[in-house]
């Protein structure tokens, strides 16, 4: 009965030895792909959450503005009233002093009406620049969040096709909308 040696050289251990301490490329790529979408998951909260309050301050200034609207519209009507109140007085000068009154009354009232309008054409404005500065990262953090899902998608065809060139260009991409949605908030 013959027996049977196995001998082993330093390269065979080595190889060996790095297969066992390695993680299977299947597994890199499903790691890869793991936290790019976590990544990808805030990158898409971020980007939601700035489409809210840039919504939220734009729904604010339509508000503002119909306010601003049916204050000039007040204004308009209490200045047609002081208007006839003016043009009465020149046409019966008898009651000049009632007439007086309502012009006076009119007019106030108009300042004060006028003053309201402004105030909520300027609020208005001022929720509009608002909702576009909300709204300024959405844009980048959507381009980003596009980026991260090509990264994942080679990620995925580099698992199937055992290119590892194909995980380095996801990697490039992930890195390109990493970087755009932290620069999206400057």
């Amino acid at each position: 009965m013959a027996e049977e040696w196995d001998v082993r050289g330093a390269h065979e251990e080595a190889v060996e030895e790095r297969a066992q301490h390695r993680e299977p490329f299947g597994q890199q790529v499903a790691i890869f792909s793991a936290l790019l979408a976590t990544v990808g998951a805030i990158v898409s909260f971020l980007g939601g959450h700035e489409q809210n309050d840039a919504l939220y301050y734009k729904n604010e200034a339509v508000l503002m503005k119909a306010r601003a609207s049916d204050a000039w519209a007040y204004y308009q009507a209490e200045d047609i009233k002081r208007h006839l109140a003016e043009t009465t007085a020149a046409l019966s000068p008898s009651d000049q002093a009632r007439h007086a009154a309502d012009v006076a009354r009119y007019a106030r009232r108009g300042h004060a009406l006028r003053a309201t309008a402004e105030s909520y054409d300027r609020r208005s404005e001022a929720a509009d620049e608002e909702a576009r500065r909300a709204l300024r990262p959405h844009t980048k953090l959507a381009i980003a969040m596009s980026l991260l899902q090509i990264g994942i998608a080679l990620a995925s065809i580099s698992a199937l096709t055992r290119r590892h060139w194909l995980l380095r260009g996801a990697g490039v991409f992930a890195l390109i909308g990493i970087g755009l949605s932290i620069g999206a908030w400057f």
